[in-house]
């Protein structure tokens, strides 16, 4: 009865004795390891597994010869034996018990326990990347690639109090493509869904610092997070955000008497008024009236928001 369960045990399982010699080898491990019970009953378990070289193991044999049961842990010991599913195959990843066995008289065994846990090692990771794949699409916009509102909303969030515990200057510039119902009347959406992609890519080019956040805002606004960077350094961000944008040569023939006969933005910018009442609503708002200044005064320009 016993031989017959340790054959049909889905689990390998070796017994050693003190010298560390094999005495229980099961079919488990043999259809894994390709070594059968005959070639490896009585033999010391390195001679069998010379590169097992893990002395986390060796640590808990010697502990359970003491009397003592351990469990490897599967993160820092993902494949300690060399076991394969099929042949040519990666290592089997493992589970690994080490447990005291005491036999009549004292002598002192222990049993290794191996689980394959292959199967629920790469469910982990095929969740932890479906998790990351969800999170930027959660967190992205699904057209340009570039951040999106809600990720917007959570940096500008973050920023703002950072900025007001350390005192350090924050900037955060509105921009708009300018005339572009009429853009996407006159050239049809798919249009203008491109160059909506090819303004944010032109943006983005732009941005190099880490801590700097550009995002689509919605439709065709955007917005840009600046921190730790004085008044005279954005403002000239912005002005060669503006000139990028307009060196692409969008043709744009319906811009008005006025206006440019190509795509170009109009920016709003505004400083967070730590002095006074620093919140993101306020920035926002800020931002957002220089960039209807910016409209107003003919487009294709940036406009500083008064301080105070």
């Amino acid at each position: 009865m016993l031989e017959a369960v340790l054959a049909a045990a889905d689990i390998g399982m070796l017994v050693l004795d003190s010298a560390r010699r094999i005495v229980l080898w099961n079919r488990w491990m043999a259809r894994y390891s390709g070594r059968t019970a005959t070639e490896v009953l009585g033999r010391e378990l390195h001679a069998v597994f010379p590169e097992l070289d893990n002395r986390r193991i060796d640590a808990a044999i010697a502990q359970a010869l003491r009397g003592f049961p351990s469990v490897l842990s599967q993160t820092l010991h993902k494949a300690p034996f060399p076991l394969v599913a099929q042949a040519g195959g990666p290592r089997m990843q493992q589970a690994v018990a080490v447990t005291p066995v005491a036999l009549p008289g004292g002598e002192r065994h222990c049993l290794i326990q191996i689980t394959d846990v292959s199967a629920a090692v790469n469910r982990e990771r095929l969740l932890r990347v479906q998790a990351l794949e969800l999170r930027s699409q959660t967190f992205s916009d699904g057209l340009t690639g570039i951040a999106n509102r809600r990720h917007f909303d959570v940096a500008v969030e973050k920023e703002v109090r950072r900025a007001k515990r350390a005192g350090t200057p924050l900037t955060l510039l509105m921009i708009d493509i300018d005339h572009f119902k009429a853009y996407n009347d006159h050239y049809g959406h798919q249009q203008g869904d491109e160059t909506l992609v090819r303004v944010a890519a032109a943006l983005a080019s732009l941005l190099q610092r880490p801590t700097d956040l550009l995002a689509r805002y919605g439709g065709e606004e955007f917005s840009v997070i600046l921190p730790e960077m004085d008044e005279p350094q954005a403002l000239a961000m912005a002005e060669a955000l503006r000139r990028r944008v307009r060196a692409l040569d969008i043709p744009h023939g319906h811009t008005g008497p006025a206006g440019e006969p190509f795509v170009t933005i109009s920016i709003g910018m505004a400083m967070l008024d730590t002095a006074g009442v620093a919140s993101v609503a306020a920035l926002i708002g800020a931002a957002d009236r220089a960039l209807y200044d910016a409209k107003r005064c003919g487009r294709n320009r940036v406009m500083s928001a008064p301080h105070g």
